[in-house]
């Protein structure tokens, strides 16, 4: 099984506060449903500014994730 975090992220995307974050609320659903079957926690998306993120609690810590390099990658928050 290939991790979420080394697929293809080919969604529209949007830059906010630095970020690149989904266009879409429904890809960002698609991919939070991906993400927490993966990792094992709920993941929810956010709105932040234009864009939606994923975020989530793991291990008692907030986790936020945008796209990079066309993958899921983790963001800080400014």
């Amino acid at each position: 099984m290939t991790t979420v975090f080394a697929a293809p992220v080919f969604d529209a995307a949007v830059v906010v506060e630095g970020n690149e974050l989904f266009k879409g609320q429904g890809a960002a659903n698609q991919w939070a449903k991906r993400l927490a079957a993966e990792i094992g926690c709920p993941v929810a998306t956010k709105k932040i500014g234009g864009g939606w993120a994923l975020c989530g609690l793991v291990d008692g810590v907030e986790r936020v994730w945008g796209i990079y390099g066309q993958r899921i990658k983790q963001i800080e928050r400014k």
